[in-house]
C-alpha cells in the first residue's frame, strides 16, 4: 500500500511538471547583432531560469552581418526583436507596423572615434575627411547628424565622404578613414586591444552631441499588441527580461561568464566581454521607472533628431503608435 501512495505520488508529481511544461508559452527573441554582453540580460534570464518562472519557454536567435531584426519578424521569424528606434522608425514608415514595448538602453553608446593625427578637434574638422558609418540601419543617425552640420553626405563632391563601413575598426587602423563608428562598449575596445593608445584618439559622444537616437529596445508588431493575451504574455517576457538585465549589472562576472558559455562561435573573449559588460551596464542607467520604461521625451527627441534633416530625412513625419506602454504596465503589476 505504502509503495503504491508513493508511486501515485511520483506519478502525480511528474504529470503536473508535464503539465506545467506543456504550459508554457513560447517566445522567440531576435537580437540585433551576434551573441555578446551586449544582449547580458536575455542570456541571464534563460540560464537564471527568471523566463521559466515565468511560464515562457524563450528562444533567443543570435543576429549577425547578413540577418536585418526587422526583416525576421516582418516574415514571422520572431515574436519580439531588439533594434534601435531610428531603424525601427523608418521601417516602420515603410509599412511593417513596429511598436516599441520596452527601453532597455536609456543612453546612447554611439560614438565617432577619430584619429587626433587627422587634425579632427571638432566637428566642424569632419568637413573634407572619410568617416566610416555602419549600415543596415545604423546609419540613419550619422546622416541625421551631419545634416545638422549642414553637410552634405552624397553627390559628386560631398562635404563628407561616407565610407561603407564593415563589422571591424580596420578603415582606423589602416588610416582609410580618418573617424569610424564605435559603440562606448564594443569597437572603441577593439581600438584600444589593437595597440592605440586612448590619447591618440578623440571621441564624440552623439549623447554629448546632442543627437543621439535611442538604441537597444525591444520591439514587436501592432498584430501581437492586439491581442491581449499575447499582451499579457509579452509583460512576463519583459518583467523576465528587466530582471534578467538588473542581475547582469549587478552580476558582471557572472553574466559574463553566461554570455560566453552562450557563445556557440567562441570568437568572444573574457577580456572584451568583460569590458563591455562594464559599459553596457551604464546605459542602463536613468530610467524614471524602472528598467524598460520608455520615457516619451526620449522618443520625441529621437523623432526630432530624425526629422531634422533637411535634405534627407530619416522619417518623413511624427509616428502615431510607434511605441506602447501598455505592456510595460502590464508587467509591473505582475
Amino acid at each position: 500500500m505504502k509503495t503504491k501512495t508513493i508511486a501515485s505520488l511520483v506519478a502525480a508529481a511528474v504529470a503536473g511538471w508535464c503539465a506545467t511544461a506543456a504550459a508554457a508559452d513560447k517566445v522567440t527573441l531576435q537580437l540585433k547583432w551576434v551573441t555578446q554582453a551586449q544582449f547580458a540580460g536575455y542570456y541571464v534570464a534563460a540560464e537564471k531560469g527568471f523566463y521559466k518562472e515565468a511560464g515562457l519557454d524563450v528562444t533567443i536567435k543570435a543576429g549577425g552581418p547578413d540577418i536585418n531584426p526587422t526583416q525576421v519578424i516582418a516574415a514571422g521569424g520572431a515574436d519580439v526583436i531588439v533594434d534601435w528606434m531610428p531603424s525601427a522608425l523608418a521601417t516602420r514608415e515603410k509599412g511593417v507596423p513596429l511598436v516599441n514595448i520596452a527601453q532597455i538602453f536609456q543612453t546612447s553608446g554611439m560614438m565617432l572615434t577619430c584619429r587626433k593625427d587627422a587634425n579632427i578637434a571638432s566637428p566642424k574638422d569632419f568637413k573634407g575627411n572619410t568617416l566610416g558609418v555602419w549600415f543596415a540601419g545604423n546609419e540613419y543617425p550619422f546622416l541625421s547628424w551631419m545634416s545638422r552640420l549642414g553637410y552634405s553626405t552624397s553627390g559628386a563632391n560631398p562635404d563628407v565622404k561616407v565610407l561603407k563601413q564593415g563589422f571591424n575598426v580596420d578603415p582606423l587602423l589602416q588610416k582609410q578613414a580618418a573617424c569610424i563608428s564605435t559603440m562606448t562598449y564594443n569597437e572603441y575596445w577593439q581600438i584600444i586591444e589593437a595597440g592605440v593608445k586612448p590619447e591618440e584618439l578623440v571621441v564624440f559622444k552623439y549623447q554629448d552631441q546632442g543627437v543621439a537616437t535611442l538604441e537597444d529596445g525591444l520591439y514587436t508588431t501592432e498584430k501581437q499588441l492586439a491581442d491581449p493575451k499575447t499582451v499579457e504574455k509579452l509583460a512576463r517576457f519583459v518583467k523576465a527580461s528587466a530582471k534578467g538585465w538588473e542581475y547582469a549589472a549587478k552580476n558582471q562576472a557572472e553574466a559574463v561568464d553566461i554570455v560566453l558559455a552562450a557563445d556557440a562561435s567562441g570568437a568572444q573573449t573574457k577580456e572584451h566581454q568583460t569590458t563591455m559588460m562594464q559599459e553596457v551596464a551604464k546605459l542602463l542607467e536613468g530610467s524614471k521607472k524602472g528598467t524598460g520604461y520608455l520615457d516619451p521625451a526620449d522618443f520625441d527627441r529621437t523623432v526630432e533628431v530624425l526629422l531634422s534633416g533637411a535634405s534627407a530625412p530619416v522619417i518623413s513625419r511624427k509616428p502615431e503608435g510607434a511605441y506602447s506602454h501598455a505592456v510595460f504596465d502590464a508587467a509591473a503589476k505582475l
